[in-house]
């Protein structure tokens, strides 16, 4: 506890609230947002068809996150797509006087990064109103007291000049979401609650069989936060509370902010036991590499060097472990949850993280999830964060996959289906079962978990098994300890869920998703013709492991054995997710197998996922096939980006167009 924050002032917001200002529909025709930002306000009544699945790619792009002030306000929205438009412009909704941002379905989904509400604050936006809303960013929206609805018969009110009850707000929500809305944050609530002002309410939920994530929880909810007393008997959906971390890490595009909000609203003091705090600077280290002239003379790949300054500052500070960049060559040491996969997770833990895929770590058994900005600066004052168990989908994948088919493509294939789509899973947690997740390796099942985030679940999970127990003790635990970890990490037979989805593996063909978003999801062989392609990237958090490498070096060494190496119109890169897999490389000889095939080879980092590293597309008419998780509109390069398992992106850049890897023959490559 930080002794300081004992004697801080803290108030709650007005009981009414009054949104003056104009309302701004995010339409889906790009024409309407322009007559709005040139001052022609719209009708109420007659509600334009709205842009859905605004992510925060478009919010805020990847760019943007350069900057870590208010001046972030200048830019929200750029990113955002209408049809092939961008219709928002520099300091356009800030000068426009909007008080209310309205669009459709899933607002806010993809990356967790706050600096996108923290943006729409800085704009003027003071409510969010959509038909629903993803997880992260609503969360991110009420710590910073950015209010949130998906009550459209809020904006006649609000237009009529009405002033609107903070219960509007409120209503529906948990205890604890309640506080943090009449205080109008995380930081002003939990500054209660140390004073007891404020408190969760206690879990009173008996004994009760439980899932695998259930009971990781009930293992870590805070009781008494003065004590230091933490666990309870069990928990179901919809218990609301704090629950204590085993780590807590973050990137330098979240670090930065979250130090200036401590140095600002704390101090001086000391973090909350930084042993278990970790930092990275994985996702800006080849920047410079692909940042156009017109960015560089705006000053940003400065303003981005700025971010690893402050991060590296904070952590010599604190005494916190900070996974850098190389000191030999380009590149960092990992993509950050990769890191925390191979060298300190373990069964049973729960594991925050600035990135939304944290929940890779899933993959042996853990509760991991991505938070924002102030999440991440509160849990450094705190030591845990804010839960409301979800409610549960259980994917079960059953029968036998083709040799051909991957993680990948069971991913691509769950999120291609109506539930999915339709929003059926979002906040929910997700866990994987079925022979066909038991058979996968934990680089395959950790591609499962890291896109539970494009789910738009709150986390993924695997139990862990045997194969758990093998790569604990590879990473050094004995036998005793790897079992004894894994011991219980398991959901009760018995355990409730909300819904299952069924697939049936064998009934499964190598998949790709179109351009625009992961759930476009369409077996290669049913595209309407060839699709070529100029650029093929393998790498990410997803798809940057072991077994990944194994996939394309298999697909490029069949290729070399038959005279042929990637197409001389395709630019192939291939990128480690830590050193530890460039390592592997190393010893089974996979790096000459690359260069030999004509990939061009890269050191760890986010990269291009990001639009921040070789990969990324530079023309519109450019085509990508990449095997990162994500494919949102400008995400990596204003080309037309398709995903896909690793085979079938070193096969397609052997064969110069979407091709499938048919091992047993040389057809798809001709």
């Amino acid at each position: 506890m930080i002794e300081s924050l004992l004697c801080r002032n803290v108030e709650k917001r007005p009981q009414e609230v009054r949104l003056d200002g104009r309302i701004l529909f995010l339409a889906e025709d790009a024409a309407l947002i322009r007559s709005q930002l040139e001052g022609n306000d719209l009708d109420v009544d007659n509600t334009p068809p709205l842009r859905n699945d605004i992510s925060t790619d478009e919010i805020t792009p990847a760019y943007i996150c350069y900057y870590f002030d208010e001046q972030l306000g200048e830019f929200v929205y750029l990113g955002l797509k209408c049809g092939d438009e961008f219709p928002i412009q520099r300091n356009a909704v800030k000068n426009g006087g909007f008080a209310i941002s309205a669009s459709g379905k899933r607002r806010g989904k993809g990356s967790s990064r706050e600096q996108s509400p923290y943006a729409e604050i800085a704009a003027g936006i003071k409510l969010v109103i959509a038909e629903n809303i993803e997880r992260i960013y609503q969360q991110n929206c009420q710590n910073l007291g950015l209010l949130t609805s998906t009550d459209f018969g809020l904006l006649k009110r609000i237009a009529n000049g009405e002033a609107i009850t903070l219960d509007e707000f409120t209503k529906g929500e948990d205890e604890i979401t309640r506080q943090i809305i009449e205080y109008g944050g995380l930081f002003a609530f939990n500054v209660a609650r140390l004073q007891g002002k404020a408190a969760a309410p206690p879990i009173t939920t008996g004994k009760r069989p439980m899932t695998l994530a259930e009971k990781i929880f009930a293992k870590h909810f805070v009781t008494d936060l003065s004590k230091n007393m933490v666990g309870v008997e069990a928990v179901k959906p919809g218990d609301t509370g704090f629950v204590r971390t085993d780590i807590r890490f973050s990137h330098e595009y979240v670090t930065p902010m979250a130090a200036i909000f401590y140095e600002q609203l704390v101090g001086d003091d000391p973090v909350n036991d930084p042993s278990s705090i970790y930092f990275f600077r994985d996702h800006l280290t080849f920047l410079d590499d692909v940042m156009p002239p017109e960015r560089r003379a705006m000053g940003l790949l400065d303003l981005a060097g700025q971010l690893k300054v402050k991060q590296e500052e904070f952590s010599r500070k604190h005494g916190i472990r900070l996974h850098g960049e190389l000191t030999d060559r380009k590149g960092s040491e990992a993509i950050c949850h990769s890191l925390i996969l191979q060298d300190y997770a373990l069964p049973g833990q729960v594991i925050i993280g600035s990135d939304s895929h944290t929940p890779h770590t899933g993959a042996i058994g853990c509760v991991a999830f991505g938070v924002g900005t102030t999440d991440v600066f509160n849990s450094w004052i705190t030591k845990d964060v804010r839960v409301r168990v979800p409610e549960q989908v259980r994917i079960n994948v059953t029968g036998r996959k083709r040799d051909n088919v991957t993680a990948k493509d069971f991913m691509l294939a769950i999120l291609h289906t109506d539930l999915v789509r339709n929003g059926g899973a979002i906040g929910k947690i997700i866990e994987y079962t079925g022979e066909a997740v038991q058979a996968l390796g934990i680089d395959e099942r950790a591609t499962m978990t890291n896109m539970a985030a494009e789910v738009g679940g709150f986390t993924g999970i695997i139990a862990a098994d045997e194969k758990t127990i093998e790569f604990l003790v590879k990473r050094g635990l004995s036998r005793k300890e790897a079992e004894a970890a894994c011991a219980g990490m398991h959901s009760d037979r018995d355990a409730s869920y909300s819904s299952t989805i069924e697939i049936d593996a064998s009934d499964l063909r190598p998949m790709v998703a179109s351009p625009g978003d992961p759930g476009n999801g369409l077996f290669i062989d049913e595209l309407p013709g060839d699709v070529k392609i100029d650029i093929a990237y393998g790498g990410s958090c997803t798809a940057g492991k072991m077994e990944d490498m194994d996939m394309y070096a298999r697909v490029f060494r069949d290729a070399l054995a038959r005279g042929r190496r990637v197409h001389q119109d395709v630019s192939c890169f291939i990128q480690f997710g830590s050193q530890e897999v460039r390592k592997y490389c190393e010893e089974k000889g996979y790096i000459e197998t690359f260069r030999e095939a004509g990939a061009n080879v890269i050191e760890p980092s986010c990269g291009a996922c990001i639009n921040a590293g070789p990969g990324v597309s530079t023309l519109k008419q450019q085509v990508v096939i990449s095997a990162q998780n994500r494919n949102f509109p400008g995400r990596s390069g204003p080309g037309q980006m398709y995903l896909a398992s690793p085979y079938t992106v070193a096969a397609s850049a052997i064969a110069g167009r979407i091709a499938e890897y048919r091992p047993a023959s040389a057809a798809s490559m001709k």
